[in-house]
């Protein structure tokens, strides 16, 4: 950026900060007269009172004011207090609007202040550098046909706000995005502010609460919102963008860029835990994205029937146009839903009608094969390219630009089949099948008593023999038939839908190479999986292990390295591609090591997993499981990728994109668009590196040994408190709102694998959104000062050793960066309240106190190594926005601790009170809303 655009952009900060001060104030000041007209100026000074109060105490702690703040909460009726409630979870839900406005404001601001200059983390300053460092266009094309990112959206119950509020948000977002118009009038302003006002009411009056859990089907519904609402349209306005700047960059090319971003699904797919996901659901998810895509075709067809009004009088189509035009009349002797375009001089108006009867006949199984529907995604690009040829023979290359080559990107994006949906089932699953399909064959009769050198002997054995396993004669278990349902329907659905529909089968809980091989045997049985009797293979379902807890990382390259090593194996892994899938779980190795030790483990686990596919010439896809917290591995999606070894994305990149962050990413087109192109930059960057890495340092040896060295001190002193502290589940449970998150109903899947009380049992959703509720955010961070600490031990050299490491080692610098993000969202102050909850004094005094040393540890070592003067001093824009956040959330979170204790005290006496549960629930979606954050 050059000096002069520097200045500018830097001199219109502070006005683009005062406009969305503005726009908060705008947005409050309405609230305030909603409150108002719905509880009367008495309630608007009791949250005012509140609020003031509040926000004094975060500025200096009184203890005159916190008695008296903390006495004003407990004396509000149960009638103001569940309107006071609303009124700041509404709050947050207006100023989260705002801010995602500004996001939008911000990134046009700088465009128009910043002239020529390129905006860092754009597409095009990812371009501008592959020019800069004098790299060709033929390297330029292997690199964008290698890169590979699948975003993945999960039903995992993490997104708290419903549907109809979602709408609301939308509406107001659109409106506020207005204020910004210097044109409107005054009148239209006032006009502007009525609609604003009633957005507000309505907010007002409709309930933040389901009523009930949402089914599998309502989660797809939700799922595909961002598809409708955003992501057709974006997804290729980021192509276009790429396409524009390698034009710019690398001009003497006809760029068409490879499909390298695309979303997937696990919604209506994930079996694991969930048993209302059945096949007969799958199906029926994959019919509604189908629906959903022929739908967004057909208006797109529609629409360009209005456009495309070229008429033969004054302009030449070519020959290829008016051929096909002859054979679909040849084909499509009449048009049962439309009729044929009756101006003979308008030819693509009559090849458009033609095309759209071939998509409406998509829908209808009946003529699967005829030549009068579209039966796969490339007939109608076929159609759409010969539109295109024509246009330009005319010089219409505006339009063909424009129109044609987005609808021909949005098929090769979405095919038929919208999203390609991953299957997951848990390997216990799979192990009970194959032992009763094995036992009523007469094989073996206890299939799980076996070595793992045993199951894999057989199951090898199984795969080479050309016979069924299974029959329609036998009869099966409820579980054992459900199981082999799926490998139905995935069959029927790659048939009818076209193979990307499903393709990846993930095998959750894998601790053996077993676990992938009954998935193949299973396969096999419906011919997803087969080996000819010359010896060929054909496979078009992939069993793909997920690595969770630290001792499945720990054993995973030694897995890969036994199914590469059977023929078989690698026959069927060349079968699709020579590209193995491999999924990393951050929630579960965070549960179960802690954050240090999770990250740690797992760039361990990306490398020698990396080397031991290597070894046998396999390239790997790492699919990482990341949840939307700090907590579950959460962080920006750009630098999610660039946090990975460069060498270890060769394959490409898969990444969970779950609840919050789908509503915060994926809402608005412009915060959407803003993401993907982030993205799209980061792995471009990423493909550059792995193709040309600049030398390690020389003490990138010995800082990988430190960072082992930390990471082993962490996970003792983590494991001390959360598996060998006895009282530990006893703290946990009874100072957070575990027992009660399971009843707000924000997801179809139980919060347990099983009906366990166990910790092991406990999924990784809840306990890290039970932890951010109470403010504490303890699995993010506990532990790290610790083992930070302890290998200073009080030396100033090796406390510069951390420091160059923060400066020069990009993992570490990330992992630190991390740590400071969840101590800032963390509050010991509050989450003290919610552990006056404990009956055991001497458990709450003994373990917070524990706790609250730890912080200050962690946060002191942190300042230590960063030279900062605060936390978060090295992105002052967060800093300030948890800043000017937390004394808004403050009130909730201590009417909550005042409502769980009321709650559980009805509830022990065997009493129970809706109006009350209803409260709780209310102040979980303000402090999600709040803090931005679920799990």
């Amino acid at each position: 950026m050059s000096e002069q655009s520097t200045s500018a952009a830097t001199a219109s900060r502070p006005q683009t900060s005062n406009l969305l001060r503005r726009d908060v104030r705008f947005l409050g000041n309405i609230l305030g007269e909603v409150l108002v007209h719905q509880g009367g100026e008495e309630l608007l000074d009791i949250v005012e009172r509140i609020r003031e109060m509040s926000k004094t105490l975060r500025a200096e702690y009184v203890p005159e004011l916190y008695e008296e703040f903390k006495r004003t909460i407990d004396s509000l009726s149960p009638e103001i207090r569940h309107q006071v409630i609303r009124a700041f979870a509404i709050y947050f839900q207006l100023v989260n609007i705002a801010e995602q406005n500004h996001r939008i404001r911000r990134k046009r601001d700088y465009e128009r202040s910043a002239g020529e200059s390129v905006q860092p983390g754009s597409i095009e300053s990812a371009v501008q550098e592959l020019k800069e460092q004098g790299i060709g266009v033929e390297v330029v094309r292997e690199l964008l046909a290698e890169i590979s990112l699948e975003l993945v959206m999960t039903a995992h119950p993490t997104e708290a706000t419903r549907r109809a509020v979602m709408d609301i948000h939308q509406r107001m977002a659109s409106e506020v995005m207005e204020l910004d118009n210097p044109t409107l009038t005054h009148r239209e302003r006032e006009k502007l502010r009525e609609r604003l006002l009633n957005e507000v009411l309505t907010l007002w009056q409709t309930d933040e609460l389901r009523d009930r859990k949402p089914t599998v089907i309502d989660e797809v519904r939700n799922g595909m919102y961002y598809f409708d609402e955003t992501l057709f349209e974006v997804l290729p306005s980021v192509y276009e963008e790429l396409e524009r700047c390698l034009d710019k960059h690398y001009p003497e090319e006809d760029w068409h860029v490879p499909t390298y971003l695309r979303f997937g699904s696990w919604i209506g797919g994930d079996r694991d835990g969930n048993p209302s996901v059945t096949a007969k659901v799958t199906w029926e998810t994959l019919t509604l994205q189908r629906q959903l895509v022929l739908d967004k075709y057909e208006r797109t067809l529609k629409q360009l029937m209005d456009l495309l009004s070229f008429s033969t009088n004054i302009i030449e189509v070519t020959d290829e146009l008016q051929q096909s035009i002859r054979t679909d009349r040849e084909r499509i002797d009449r048009l049962t839903k439309g009729e044929l375009w009756r101006n003979e001089k308008e030819p693509y108006r009559i090849k458009l009608s033609f095309m759209l009867e071939k998509l409406r006949n998509a829908r209808d199984e009946s003529l699967k094969g005829s030549d009068r529907r579209y039966n796969r995604p490339d007939e109608l690009v076929s159609d759409l390219h010969t539109i295109d040829r024509s246009l330009r023979h005319h010089f219409a290359d505006y339009v063909a630009d424009r129109y044609i080559r987005k609808m021909i990107r949005q098929v090769e994006l979405f095919g038929f089949h919208l999203a390609s949906l991953d299957v997951r089932q848990h390997s216990q699953e799979h192990e009970n099948a194959m032992g009763e399909i094995l036992a009523k064959m007469n094989i073996v009769d206890n299939y799980g008593a076996l070595s793992e050198d045993e199951k894999i002997e057989l199951l090898h054995k199984l795969l080479q023999d050309p016979r069924p396993l299974t029959s329609s004669h036998l009869a099966y278990s409820d579980g054992t038939r459900e199981c082999l349902d799926v490998y139905q329907t995935i069959y029927r659905a790659q048939q009818e839908f076209g193979q990307g529909c499903i393709s990846t089968y993930l095998i959750s809980m894998t601790q053996g190479a077993s676990d992938l091989l009954e998935v193949m045997v299973l396969a096999k049985e419906v011919g997803l999986f087969r080996q000819e009797p010359d010896g060929a293979i054909t496979c078009t379902l992939q069993s793909v292990p997920l690595f969770e807890t630290i001792d499945d990382l720990h054993a995973a390259p030694e897995i890969m390295t036994t199914l590469l090593e059977l023929p078989i194996y690698r026959g069927a892994v060349e079968a699709m591609g020579n590209l193995h899938e491999i999924m990393l779980g951050y929630s579960d190795s965070n549960k179960d090591g802690g954050a240090v030790t999770a990250n740690w483990e797992l760039r361990v686990a990306l490398k020698d997993i990396t080397a031991a596919a290597a070894a046998h010439q396999v390239k790997l896809k790492f699919f990482h499981g990341r949840g939307g917290a700090l907590g579950r591995g959460g962080m920006p999606l750009n630098r999610s990728i660039l946090a990975q070894p460069p060498h270890t994305i060769g394959g490409g990149i898969k990444i969970t994109e779950q609840g919050e962050v789908l509503s915060s990413r994926y809402a608005i087109q412009g915060i959407a668009y803003r993401s993907l192109e982030q993205a799209t930059w980061a792995l471009i960057t990423a493909a550059r590196l792995a193709r040309f890495p600049s030398a390690p340092p020389e003490s990138e040896a010995q800082w990988d040994a430190i960072a082992k060295q930390i990471s082993e001190t962490a996970l003792e002193k983590y494991q001390d408190l959360i598996f060998r502290d006895s009282d530990f589940l006893t703290f946990f449970k009874e100072s957070t709102p575990l027992g009660e998150i399971g009843e707000l109903n924000i997801g179809s899947r139980p919060s347990k694998r099983k009906n366990s009380d166990r910790f092991e049992d406990l999924r990784a959703i809840p306990w890290v959104f039970s932890w951010t509720q109470s403010r504490y955010l303890l699995p993010a961070w506990y532990a790290s000062g610790s083992a930070l600490q302890q290998y200073v031990d009080g030396s100033a050299e090796r406390l510069a050793q951390l420091q160059e490491m923060y400066e020069s080692f990009p993992f570490f610098r990330s992992l630190i960066d991390n740590l400071q993000m969840a101590l800032a969202k963390a509050d010991l102050q509050i989450a003290r309240e919610y552990a006056s909850m404990i009956k055991d004094d001497a458990i709450r005094d003994r373990i917070f106190g524990q706790i609250e040393a730890e912080y200050k540890r962690t946060s002191e070592m942190i300042l230590s190594i960063t030279g900062q003067q605060e936390i978060l001093d090295n992105v002052p824009v967060i800093q300030e926005s948890i800043r000017l956040r937390n004394p808004y959330v403050d009130p909730l979170s201590y009417m909550q601790v005042q409502l769980l204790t009321e709650l559980r005290e009805l509830r022990a006496s065997e009493a129970d009170d809706a109006e009350l549960l209803r409260e709780v629930l209310l102040t979980i979606n303000g402090i999600a809303a709040g803090l931005r954050n679920t799990g």
